[in-house]
């Protein structure tokens, strides 16, 4: 335990560490100008109708038959390290090195998925600009509710759907913000009882913060529709090639922070 300990400490030193270059602190204060025009109203309308929108897909995507089956099977490949396994919770009882392992074999998936989402992205055209965000969104949801269900807690009870929609807007919040953001979780589910079904406490899961994602999602679209126009022969290549690759990065990125969340839960309610 205190190996894994280690490695996970060691982990967020190193991923969370953040260097300002010029451009960035360049476009991080271009960021912060153009949401303080928008003001605190509007900016609090925005991010209670972004919670509004997160919980609506989130809801969806568990009461999909998807889940359902995710959810067996889940439960059956568990089988083959505990024979006696009936339900997520019982998933508790494995070792991390066999979650890991059942974990990694879902996310593979979903790091595939994510980059040919990105490659059709990357041919251009209106509609699939608009789809890319609400298209990630969901590729990312599922993500973190299939590393939920591999570690042992079930998102349909009230406080864990919180966790683990507040663990969504830490990976997938700018990386300046990152650091503090996680901490702050680490806390909040320190502090929680684990008996208790609903969630006690701020449930508002964005922030100011999540509307500079707004602004990057914007930049990448600018980006991708002007490589559409270098083809070859016929087709946007080099627009597909990086819109394939700057989405599997970001879902290994919340692959990578989700997975290494529930594995310090699990420790820390080892402890």
């Amino acid at each position: 335990m205190n190996q894994r300990w280690n490695e996970i400490k060691e982990w967020e030193e190193t991923f969370f560490s953040y260097d300002t270059t010029d451009l960035a602190g360049t476009y991080n204060k271009w960021n912060e100008r153009l949401f303080q025009q928008l003001g605190n109203n509007r900016k609090q309308k925005w991010l209670e109708k972004m919670d509004a929108c997160l919980i609506h897909l989130h809801a969806w995507l568990q009461n999909s038959r998807s889940y359902e089956e995710t959810k067996k099977r889940v439960i059956s490949h568990a089988r083959i390290f505990d024979s006696h396994i009936t339900s997520i919770e019982e998933l508790q009882s494995l070792p991390l090195e066999q979650l890991d392992y059942l974990a990694e074999q879902l996310m593979a998936k979903q790091r595939l998925l994510a980059l040919g989402q990105g490659g059709l992205t990357g041919m251009g055209g209106t509609f699939l600009l608009l789809a890319d965000l609400p298209a990630l969104a969901v590729i990312q949801l599922r993500s973190l509710q299939h590393l939920a269900l591999v570690y042992g807690y079930d998102v349909r009870r009230p406080i864990e759907m919180v966790n683990m929609l507040k663990l969504f807007y830490v990976a997938t919040v700018p990386k300046s913000y990152q650091a503090a953001e996680w901490d702050k979780l680490v806390q909040e589910v320190e502090q929680q009882d684990l008996d208790h079904v609903f969630y006690q406490g701020d449930d508002a899961i964005f922030q100011e913060s999540s509307l500079e994602q707004l602004t990057n999602q914007l930049a990448k679209s600018f980006v991708i529709t002007m490589l559409r126009k270098k083809m070859i022969q016929g087709v946007p290549i080099v627009g597909m090639a990086v819109g394939a690759g700057m989405n599997y990065r970001f879902s290994q990125q919340v692959i990578e922070i989700g997975q290494r969340f529930y594995q310090k839960r699990r420790l820390l309610e080892n402890m």
